[in-house]
């Protein structure tokens, strides 16, 4: 039987205050959402002028990156590169850049989405959130 690594609610604050502090560095107004392995909703804040669509685009992008265990800009290109069939998964529609996995040892225990701004600005605040674990 194996050990299953989990984020605990202090993780979820961490890496919250992170992203958020990275947002606010840069003036981004963007929605956070964290989510667990399975890519259920452990945080959802949506800054002071973040457009209110990013607060169903976030917790998506997050929920496709945890579920497929990458970067939600994975999904995005091979969509652009032609396999449009991958739009058909279920389940899955964060299918854009702004999802980061939060991997421990090689697993995933959960995912950070963030929309807003600019895809890569959006991976680079999600970024900044998972950082903040040290992992």
């Amino acid at each position: 039987m194996k050990t299953k690594f989990v984020l605990e609610a202090a993780d979820v604050k961490m890496i919250a205050a992170a992203a958020e502090a990275e947002a606010h560095k840069n003036a981004w107004p963007v929605t956070i959402a964290i989510v667990d392995d399975g890519g259920a909703l452990l945080h959802l804040q949506r800054l002071d002028g973040a457009a209110p669509m990013s607060a169903h685009v976030a917790p998506a992008k997050a929920r496709s990156s945890a579920l497929g265990r990458r970067e939600s800009k994975g999904f995005e290109d091979m969509i652009n590169g032609g396999r449009t069939a991958f739009l058909s998964v279920p389940v899955l529609d964060g299918l854009m850049e702004g999802g980061v996995p939060i991997m421990k040892d090689g697993q995933c225990i959960g995912a950070v989405g963030v929309s807003g701004v600019k895809a890569p600005e959006d991976a680079q605040v999600a970024r900044a959130g998972v950082a903040a674990l040290g992992l």
